[in-house]
Parts: structure tokens; C-alpha cells; sequence
């Protein structure tokens, strides 16, 4: 305490002894500018004067004022090259060189063992030797060069490490308590010199860099559980340090390098009967360790978290569950507790949370994150169990918890965590829907997927309640989406969320309609060649896109309200009408071909049902276009679109009714249907569509039906008139000349109305 006080004194006298030299220089200052004024005032710049008559300001104020006044200049050598050099001098090569020195060390250590050059038991002494000297080689400099000497002690650490693990691991000199003793010693040395000297390098040399000791000095024996205790110690003192110091780069070199050797290990020399428990107890200290690291200071401190620790924390815990899930899954027994190793995790974080919360430890953010970990590991915990399909779940619940956090806590960092994570969420459930649906084969009743009574469903059904939470916080008005540049990307985010929302809901009924069909088709070629079956499942897939689009529509108009999702759905609608009309009535027209055959041969009957889907076909249409109609007529819409709609609506009716007429006329086995029945058809909606047009003033309809009129002689003259008998040609020749008759007659009664159409 005495010292304290006396350097205190010494740095007081020092202050005054400036603020003296300070009022000095001001008045010399002052002094000059009144000696310049007065020789030349005419020439001293207006901003000059102005100040000048403030030249009996205080010093403080004067030496404020100093800088506006251009100095003379002096020619310095450049300060960045100054800097750098000293930075090189003093900082860089210093390390360098304890680097290369330990490394030297490692080498002609490695060398004598291999060689044999002299006895283990020298080899460690001089080690020890040469570790003991350094160390205290660098302390007796602390004083004159601390941050020299601090490179010097790390170095001696790191040292004094491999030799330790070289006595035990290679030579078997020391049992492996007084090795592991030695360890924590010098790890707790470590750890108390890194906090005195107040300097990363220590822990970075001294602790990141005896992670390179095992790998140095290794022969192959393959002594996991030695390594992995080594490791152990090593993180314990980094974890340590964390209660103290918040030093990232000591955090991220530790983290990374202890799951690069993991991983390493677990790929390349992992053997389920050999290492499934150490594998799980070292799994699960470095994931604690870690964990504690992460969180310590700055729950100590209750500092914010920043977007590198939340990136941190959700690394560890994936991996922590991801390569748990992989150990487990290849083990008999342990596969059979994946659910409750799942739920196990969410009891962590939910510890955690809680200890969290009632010591208020921490800032809001964190709490929902940790909270949020629990909901989605209970959330993944039960399809877990029977399937690994926990990746996509893991990732949608993991997307959903960043999202809300980030949008209803206005902490944008975490909202912007949550994009890749959709991506990758979206990514996952396509490739699961790619390789798991449509591959049965009867031989392997292992590959039958049952409908809708199966995992994938529940998957999807989960994705897609993750999807509907983020939609619904993206179109609630109570809370502000981040600014993100460029402007195009914040645009397509907006538009990508509540897409994958659509397409998922969408596929997730469609590929299970399509899995019934084609489990029945595959079993019913085990006892009949049939593609009606086929046929079935495309028009179940259309009348399941026209009642998806069709209830999306009607959502909009009633809930939504949203323009954009009006147009999107209406384009949808046009493109799934244009779909049934030429694919959909065709099968509908195959299945009736099949209906009729099997009727008349010897085949086993055929289920009305052949006929009857066409109407559920015809509903599903009839619900599209009520709801495309309903939406077409918002005043906000513009003409062309109401037009274009006419158009689709009409051509859709009468090719509906066209396929109407000729399926009743095959039904009743008449040979004239393309020929006598269709153009008195055609001729009639020519005519509704001409009284049509002047009731509703639609001059494009009256166009439309001009044309379909001339559309229909062209079909009288060149195709039907050449296979028509006497009497179906009488018949055509007669209606259609009565209909053109009625047609002249409407547009001859209402010509003052079409024209004041016209003219309006």
C-alpha cells in the first residue's frame, strides 16, 4: 500500500509540472499573436482577428484552440513504419522464437528417443532442466521486460508440459497420478501467471500451444484416454482463466483445436466396442467445459452477449448432440435411448436457464436463447426417437427460437442467425422428401412407408408449425424486422419465408397422396398389369393442388389481405386449372375408356367410381375458379387481369363441358360425338358468350365468341361435313345458321348500346 501512495505522489508532481509547462506555452502564444497583430494587421486573416480578440482566454481554452493554426512542416519518418518495426521487434519475433525453440526442442527431443542417444531418465532431467531454467529465466526479467518475459514463462510451460506427458505416456518414469498431478500444476501456474501478467500470449503459448505435445512426441500407441485427460486439464485451465478474463482468440483456439482432435479421432480410429464410453465421457466434459468457459465472465460480469458468443454456444451444443447422436446410433443399446439423450440436452439448458433467471446473471437475450434450446430439444426428443430425421427438425426449431428472440426482443443479431439456419432447415426436409419417398419395392417390406402414420409426416408437420411461427412474426406489425443491406437481400428474405411456409404445407399432403397411390400400384402389380391406378393418383394430385390453391385464396380475401399473395395465388390457380384441363381430363378420359372396356369384356367389374371422380375433379375446379373470381373483382385489380381472367374462365368452361358432352355420348356408345354434338355446342356458348358480352359491356367477350363461332365453321366445313350423314348434316347446318341468325339479331337490337360502349 506504501508503494501505491508514493507513485501516486510521483505522478501528481508529474501532472503539475505539465499543467505549469501548459500556461507557459499559452501565453507565449497569446504574446506572439498580439506582437503579429500589431506589425501587420491588414494582412492577418479574418479568422485570425477573431480569435486573436479571445486571447485572454483561459490556457485550457487557448490550448484547445492551438491546433486550428497550421504548424510548419517538418519532415518525420513515417510513424506506421515506426510502429511496425517495434511490433516486430518486440513482439513478434519473441514469440517466434519460443515457438521455433520448443519445437527445436520436441525434434532433438524425439530424435535422442529415437535414436537412443541417452538414457530416458536424462532425457526428462534435462528437460525438466531446461523448462525450470527458462521459467525462471523469464520471471527474474518481469520487472524490466514484462512482455518478454512473459513469451519466455509461456514458452517454459509448454516445456515443462511435454515433458511431463513424454515421462509417462513414452517411458512409463512416473505413475499417472504424479503425471496428472504435475499436469494440474502446471496448469494452475498457468493460469495464476496468465491473470498476474495480464497477457493472452501466456495462455495461448503455454496452454492453446501443449495441445501440439502429443502430436510431437507421438509413436502410435494410440492412448486415447491419455490424450483426451491431457486435453481435459488443459481446458480446465482455460476455463479458469474465463472466470477472470474474457480473451475470445484464447476461447476459439482452445474450442477449435480441442473438436478438431475429437473429430479426427472419432473418424478415423472410433471402434463402437473399443471407445463408446470414453468416447461419451470426454463428449461430455469438453461440452461442460466449454459450456462454463462461454458463459463464466460474462455472466460474472453480466456483460451482453455478441453474435461470436452466440455463435459459440450453439456450436457446442450441436456438437455436443451431433456426435452424441452418432455414437449412440452406431451402439445397440444406446440407440434405443436417443429420445432420452435428446431430452437430456434439453435438461442441460434448462438447468441452465434456470440458475440463469434466478440469480439474474444475465441479460434477457441469453435466457431465451438457453430457454429456447430446452423447447427445441423436447420438441425433437419424440420423432428422435424412432428416426434421424432430429437434423431438419433440429434446424427448424433452432431457425423458429432465433427468429422470435430476434424479432420480438429487438435483438437483430439474432434474427439474422436464423436465415442460414431456414436454409439449411428447407434444404434438409427436400433431401429427406427426395430419398425417402417413392422408393418401395414389394420385395422389401422394410421400405413401405405407411400414409400419414409415419415419421416423415410428423417431420413435416413439425417443419412446417416452425415455418408458420416465423411467418406469423414476420406479418405481425407489433415488431420491426432488422435493417439489412443490400436492399434486394432484405426483400428476397421476406418473400423466401413465407414461400417455404407454402411449399411445405403444400408438399407435405401432396407426397403422402402420392405415396398411398403408389404403395397401391406397386402391391397391384403383383396380380394385375393395370395403370389406372397411375391415373388416380395424378388426378388426386390435381384435385389436391386446385383445393390448396383454392383455400390459400380464400384465406387471403378473408384474412390475409396481402395483394402480393392475391396475385401469387391467382397465377397458381391458372397454372393448376391449365393442368387439369389438359392432363386431368385426359386421364379422367382414360379412366372412363377402362371403365367401359372392363365392362364389356370379361374383366372383373370396375368401380363406378371411374366416372364418378370426375365430378370431384369438377368441384375442386368449380372451387378454384369461385375463388379466382372473388378476387378478380377488387377494384384494386387492374383490367388486363380481369380480362385475362375472362379469358381463362370461358376456355375452361367450355373445354369442361366440351369433355362433359363427349363423355355422356361415349357412355351412351354414339359414333357422331366430335362432330355433330360438339358444334352445336360450340354454336350455343358462341351465342352466350355474344349475350353475355353487350349485358355485361365486355367487348373482348363478344370478340371471344366471334371467334369461336368462327372457329366452329371452320371445323363444320373441313372436318365434320366429310363423315356426317344427311341427317346429322341437316341438323349442324340448321342450329348453326339459327344461331347466326339469333347473333346478327342481338347485335342489330342492342347496336345503340354497344356503341355507346364503345364510345365510352
Amino acid at each position: 500500500m506504501p508503494d501505491n501512495q508514493d507513485d501516486i505522489k510521483q505522478l501528481l508532481d508529474k501532472l503539475e509540472t505539465l499543467l505549469k509547462r501548459q500556461d507557459d506555452f499559452s501565453r507565449e502564444i497569446n504574446s506572439l499573436r498580439s506582437e503579429i497583430n500589431r506589425l501587420k494587421p491588414a494582412e492577418i486573416p479574418e479568422t485570425v482577428a477573431k480569435e486573436t480578440t479571445s486571447s485572454q482566454a483561459s490556457p485550457q481554452q487557448t490550448a484547445k484552440e492551438a491546433p486550428k493554426y497550421a504548424a510548419p512542416k517538418v519532415n518525420r519518418p513515417p510513424k506506421i513504419k515506426q510502429d511496425l518495426e517495434k511490433f516486430i521487434g518486440e513482439n513478434l519475433i519473441n514469440k517466434i522464437g519460443i515457438v521455433i525453440t520448443i519445437i527445436g526442442v520436441a525434434i532433438g527431443a524425439k530424435y535422442s528417443f529415437e535414436h537412443d542417444l541417452i538414457s530416458p531418465i536424462t532425457r526428462i532431467i534435462l528437460g525438466y532442466a531446461m523448462g525450470i531454467g527458462l521459467l525462471g529465466f523469464g520471471i527474474k526479467l518481469k520487472k524490466k521486460y514484462e512482455s518478454y518475459s512473459a513469451v519466455l514463462v509461456s514458452g517454459a510451460i509448454a516445456i515443462m508440459y511435454f515433458i511431463t506427458y513424454s515421462a509417462y505416456s513414452l517411458y512409463g518414469l512416473i505413475p499417472q497420478v504424479v503425471a496428472f498431478a504435475l499436469m494440474v500444476v502446471f496448469t494452475v501456474f498457468t493460469v495464476v501467471a496468465a491473470i498476474n501478467y495480464n497477457r493472452q500470449v501466456i495462455g495461448h503459448i503455454g496452454l492453446v500451444g501443449a495441445y501440439a505435445v502429443p502430436f510431437l512426441l507421438s509413436e502410435g500407441s494410440g492412448k486415447v484416454a491419455i490424450l483426451f485427460s491431457y486435453m481435459a486439464i488443459i481446458n480446465m485451465g482455460i476455463l479458469a482463466i474465463a472466470f477472470k478474463k474474457y480473451w475470445k482468440a484464447l476461447y476459439y483456439s482452445s474450442f477449435g483445436l480441442t473438436w478438431l482432435i475429437y473429430f479426427s479421432w472419432y473418424t478415423t480410429s472410433y471402434q463402437t466396442a473399443e471407445h463408446f464410453e470414453l468416447a461419451l465421457i470426454f463428449l461430455a466434459l469438453f461440452f461442460a467445459t466449454f459450456y462454463l468457459t462461454f458463459l463464466a465472465y460474462k455472466l460474472l460480469q453480466k456483460e451482453k452477449f455478441d453474435m461470436g458468443d452466440i455463435i459459440l454456444l450453439l456450436a457446442n451444443s450441436f456438437i455436443f448432440y451431433g456426435v452424441g447422436f452418432a455414437v449412440l446410433s452406431a451402439h445397440a443399446t444406446g440407440s434405443q435411448y436417443l429420445g432420452l439423450f435428446t431430452l437430456g440436452n434439453a435438461l442441460i439448458h434448462f438447468i441452465v436457464s434456470a440458475i440463469i433467471f434466478r440469480q439474474n446473471l444475465s441479460d434477457k437475450n441469453l435466457i431465451h436463447l438457453v430457454s429456447g434450446l430446452v423447447l427445441v430439444f423436447i420438441t425433437i426428443a419424440i420423432p428422435v426417437q424412432w428416426d434421424g430425421n432430429w437434423v431438419t427438425l433440429l434446424w427448424a426449431g433452432e431457425a423458429a427460437l432465433l427468429f422470435w428472440i430476434g424479432r420480438t426482443k429487438n435483438a437483430p443479431i439474432y434474427e439474422k442467425l436464423s436465415y442460414p439456419l431456414m436454409a439449411l432447415a428447407f434444404l434438409s426436409i427436400a433431401h429427406d422428401w427426395t430419398t425417402v419417398y417413392g422408393h418401395y419395392y414389394p420385395g422389401n417390406p422394410a421400405s413401405r412407408i405407411s400414409p400419414l402414420l409415419n415419421i416423415h409426416f410428423l417431420t413435416s408437420l413439425l417443419f412446417i408449425a416452425a415455418f408458420g411461427f416465423i411467418n406469423f412474426l414476420n406479418q405481425s406489425k407489433h415488431d420491426t424486422p432488422p435493417i439489412i443491406s443490400p436492399k434486394w437481400l432484405s426483400k428476397i428474405i421476406s418473400y423466401s419465408i413465407p414461400a417455404i411456409f407454402l411449399i411445405a404445407l403444400y408438399y407435405a399432403f401432396r407426397l403422402e397422396i402420392a405415396n398411398y397411390w403408389d404403395l397401391s400400384y406397386k402391391d397391384a402389380l403383383q396380380t394385375i398389369s393395370s395403370l389406372d391406378l397411375k391415373s388416380f393418383q395424378t388426378i388426386w394430385i390435381i384435385n389436391y393442388s386446385l383445393l390448396f390453391v383454392s383455400i390459400l385464396s380464400f384465406l387471403n380475401l378473408r384474412k390475409l389481405k396481402n395483394q402480393q399473395l392475391g396475385l401469387i395465388t391467382l397465377g397458381l390457380q391458372s397454372l393448376v386449372i391449365a393442368v387439369f384441363l389438359v392432363q386431368g381430363l385426359y386421364l379422367l378420359s382414360e379412366l372412363r375408356e377402362s371403365y367401359l372396356e372392363a365392362r364389356l369384356s370379361a374383366e372383373a367389374q370396375k368401380s363406378i367410381f371411374y366416372i364418378g371422380i370426375r365430378y370431384v375433379s369438377f368441384a375442386c375446379y368449380a372451387l378454384a375458379i369461385l375463388s379466382s373470381y372473388q378476387y378478380v373483382r377488387q377494384a384494386s385489380i387492374s383490367r388486363n387481369i380481369k380480362i385475362a381472367f375472362d379469358f381463362l374462365l370461358h376456355i375452361s368452361v367450355l373445354w369442361i363441358i366440351s369433355s362433359e358432352l363427349l363423355n355422356w355420348m361415349d357412355i351412351a356408345a354414339s359414333q357422331q360425338s366430335y362432330k355433330l354434338g360438339l358444334s352445336i355446342l360450340w354454336g350455343m356458348y358462341s351465342l352466350f358468350l355474344i349475350g353475355l358480352g353487350i349485358w355485361k359491356k365486355k367487348k373482348h367477350l363478344r370478340i371471344g365468341a366471334i371467334s369461336l363461332f368462327g372457329l366452329t365453321l371452320l371445323k363444320l366445313f373441313f372436318y365434320d361435313i366429310s363423315h356426317l350423314d344427311t341427317v346429322a348434316k341437316t341438323i349442324v347446318f340448321v342450329s348453326l345458321g339459327v344461331l347466326l341468325l339469333i347473333i346478327s339479331f342481338l347485335y342489330n337490337r342492342y347496336r345503340g348500346f354497344i356503341s355507346e360502349e364503345d364510345g365510352g
